[in-house]
């Protein structure tokens, strides 16, 4: 049985049911521990019953100390903050020898043990996920050598040593912008490897596939399932995706795809969104959330011609 925590609020709901329902058709044996971010989230998913998932009410979670910064941070700020909190809640509420946290806008494709069998061979307390930038798209200097998408935590003394230093500098400072060597939840990563004792760095190319280092892969199908260079594809995530009311999806703004990822990633998530949406309408008819509004400003349209005149606008109409 492997163990999983995230947190999101309804936004995010069709896209964290894209990833519970991924997570079911790998095979893999699992619970899926949820603190739901507002009401409307939590009520949905405990009308869907959802066999391998446990809904968390937000107030069952919070804090004081998290209370008492919520009102300085944004929304995906505080969620930040929280993101080292949910995992040590998940822990210590449900008495759980291991969890890992996963980004609500990941999909899978292979059984996420392939990846935590790696960690548990390397006799390490946490599992880190590099973000590999093509060179082109190399943001590690403000936005972090990992990604906070894929990382898991044992319940022992090194890893809840890290998980609690990381739990307080989130608490002192977590915002959507670089300052003095710090981003978000994520550029406190940088240096784990050196700062703590057990921390594993993910060696497999299959687990964190995602816009900004796709372009390095050689993406296959073969027999039904995807590879990156003759290696499993376990998870790919589909940071930046955006999705409207018209029809219109835009898969990642700025970022070069070939036509297979286009046609064997992109196309059938777009094809899973609008599903989940039928799913979560069948339990909440007038549920409506998660739609991006177009931004018409002069400086956007200019983005987006650009983007188009270099192929990466990466916009299709999908029914």
């Amino acid at each position: 049985m492997r163990n999983f925590c995230t947190l999101f609020d309804s936004n995010y709901l069709p896209r964290a049911l894209v990833m519970y329902h991924s997570l079911v058709a790998t095979g893999e044996s699992f619970t899926l521990y949820v603190v739901c971010f507002d009401d409307l989230v939590y009520d949905i998913l405990n009308k869907l019953k959802l066999k391998h998932l446990t809904p968390i009410h937000l107030a069952d979670f919070e804090s004081k100390a998290l209370l008492a910064v919520k009102g300085e941070r944004s929304t995906a700020e505080y969620c930040w903050t929280c993101t080292p909190h949910v995992i040590r809640y998940v822990l210590d509420t449900y008495k759980l020898a291991q969890v890992t946290y996963l980004d609500a806008d990941l999909c899978f494709y292979g059984k996420p043990s392939i990846l935590l069998d790696e960690f548990e061979q390397a006799n390490s307390s946490v599992l880190i996920t590099e973000h590999r930038y093509t060179p082109a798209y190399d943001y590690s200097e403000t936005s972090g050598i990992y990604c906070v998408q894929f990382m898991t935590f044992n319940a022992d003394e090194r890893s809840l040593a890290v998980l609690q230093w990381w739990q307080d500098r989130c608490l002192e400072w977590c915002y959507a912008r670089y300052e003095d060597g710090k981003f978000g939840d994520q550029k406190y990563l940088d240096d784990w490897t050196e700062r703590f004792e057990g921390v594993h760095v993910l060696k497999h190319l299959g687990g964190g596939v995602a816009p900004w280092n796709i372009q390095q892969y050689i993406l296959i199908k073969r027999d039904e399932n995807l590879y990156v260079n003759n290696l499993p594809l376990v998870f790919y995530h589909f940071h930046g995706y955006k999705y409207y009311e018209d029809g219109i999806h835009n898969f990642i703004l700025g970022y070069q795809l070939s036509p297979a990822v286009v046609d064997f990633v992109y196309h059938p998530y777009a094809k899973a969104l609008l599903k989940a949406y039928e799913e979560i309408q069948q339990v909440s008819s007038d549920f409506n959330k998660g739609w991006a509004i177009k931004d018409t400003s002069w400086r956007s349209r200019l983005k987006f011609y650009k983007s188009r005149l270099f192929g990466v606008a990466n916009e299709y109409k999908i029914v």
